[in-house]
C-alpha cells in the first residue's frame, strides 16, 4: 500500500504539487491524469524520491521513504518512462539484468529471470536476447522497458507515459499487456498519463490533477456519474453522451463469457446505466447477469460499461 500524505514540492514560491493526499491499494493500477504542468510526473517521482518533497511524506507499507537510502528504495521500485530510457550500448538481455545484477543476483538466476520475462512478454530468448535496442521496433522496446523495470520483482511499478510515443494500435496493445502483467504478477501500479481514455482503461482507480491538487481520486465510474469539480467534468468530455448510450443498451448486450465472481447478480433487461449505478452503489468491479429464470449468462465488468460508454465519444 501505497499512503500520499500532504505532499508537496515547491520551486521557490511555485507549487508544482500542493497538499497531495492519497491512498493506492495494493495490487491495483492507479492512473494519475491532468493537462501539462498540472503535476503529476512530480508527483509520482516523489513516491521514488528522484524529486525529494519539500513536505509531507511517502509510505510504503507503513514505511517512511525519506527513511531509507534514495539509491536503495529505487532498486526496489520499478520505473518506467516515455522513451523507456533503455542502454542503448547495452544487449535485450543486460538491460532487463540492469537491477537484479545491482542487487547481487548470481548468473543463474539472472539468466533465468530475463528468459521468464522475455517469454511473458512474447520475445523469443534465442531471438532477442542478444539484440540491441536500436534493433527493435518500437512495441517491442516498450515491452523490454517494462520488462526490465519488473526485473527485480518489485512490489510496486511506477509509469511515467509509458506509452507515449507509440502508435494507436501499439499503444492499445501495450495497454492490454500492462493488464495482463498486473494481473499475473499482482503488482501495484502507478501510471501517469494526459489521455483520460487511457487512465479509465487502465486505471481501477483514478487521480485527476490540476495545478498542482489531485481534485478526484475515485473509481472510473464515480468519476462519470458523480465528478467532485467542474474540470473533472471537462476532462471527461462527452460523459453525458456515453451515460445516454448506457441508457439505451441492456446487460445482455455486453454481458462476457466466464466463471461465476464476487459480486452482484444483474438482470440481462437491466440497463448498462442502471449496472453501472449498482456497483458503483455496491463498490463492486463486476456483476453476474442472469436471465428472468435466474440462470447466469455471463459478466459484466466496470471496464466494460466504460468501454460501451465511450463508443459514443
Amino acid at each position: 500500500m501505497i499512503t500520499i500524505e500532504r505532499l508537496s514540492k515547491r520551486y521557490d514560491d511555485a507549487a508544482v504539487v500542493d497538499d497531495v493526499s492519497m491512498v493506492v491499494e495494493p495490487r491495483t493500477i492507479t492512473t494519475i491524469v491532468g493537462t501539462s504542468g498540472s503535476g503529476k510526473s512530480t508527483l509520482l517521482r516523489m513516491v521514488n524520491r528522484l524529486v525529494e518533497p519539500s513536505s509531507g511524506r511517502v509510505l510504503i507499507d507503513g514505511e517512511d521513504t525519506a527513511l531509507e537510502r534514495p539509491h536503495l528504495l529505487r532498486r526496489r521500485i520499478g520505473y518506467a518512462i516515455q522513451g523507456l530510457g533503455l542502454f542503448p550500448h547495452r544487449t535485450v538481455a543486460e538491460n532487463i539484468a540492469t537491477v537484479p545484477r545491482l542487487l547481487g543476483w548470481d548468473g543463474a538466476r539472472v539468466q533465468a529471470r530475463v528468459a521468464e520475462l522475455l517469454g511473458v512478454f512474447g520475445l523469443e530468448p534465442a531471438t532477442y536476447a542478444r539484440k540491441y535496442p536500436h534493433e527493435l521496433s518500437g512495441g517491442q522496446q516498450q515491452r523490454v522497458g517494462v520488462a526490465r523495470a519488473l526485473a527485480a520483482g518489485p512490489n510496486l511499478l511506477l509509469m511515467d507515459e509509458p506509452f507515449g510515443a507509440l502508435d494507436p494500435i501499439l499503444r492499445a496493445k501495450a495497454q492490454d499487456d500492462l493488464l495482463d502483467i498486473q494481473r499475473r504478477f499482482d503488482t501495484t501500479i502507478i501510471v501517469v498519463t494526459h489521455d483520460i481514455d487511457e487512465a479509465f482503461k487502465l486505471g481501477h482507480r483514478v487521480a485527476v490533477m490540476r495545478a498542482g491538487r489531485v481534485l478526484q481520486h475515485d473509481h472510473p465510474a464515480r468519476l462519470i456519474t458523480h465528478p467532485a469539480d467542474p474540470f473533472v467534468s471537462q476532462l471527461i468530455g462527452t460523459g453525458e453522451r456515453s451515460l445516454r448510450l448506457l441508457s439505451l443498451l441492456t446487460a445482455a448486450d455486453a454481458a462476457q463469457a466466464g466463471d461465476a465472481i464476487e459480486g452482484p447478480a444483474v438482470a440481462t433487461t437491466a440497463t448498462l446505466r442502471e449496472v453501472l449505478a449498482e456497483l458503483v452503489w455496491r463498490g463492486a468491479p463486476a456483476a453476474n447477469v442472469v436471465d428472468a429464470g435466474g440462470t447466469r449468462v455471463g459478466n459484466l465488468s466496470l471496464h466494460a460499461i466504460l468501454a460501451r460508454g465511450r463508443e459514443a465519444q
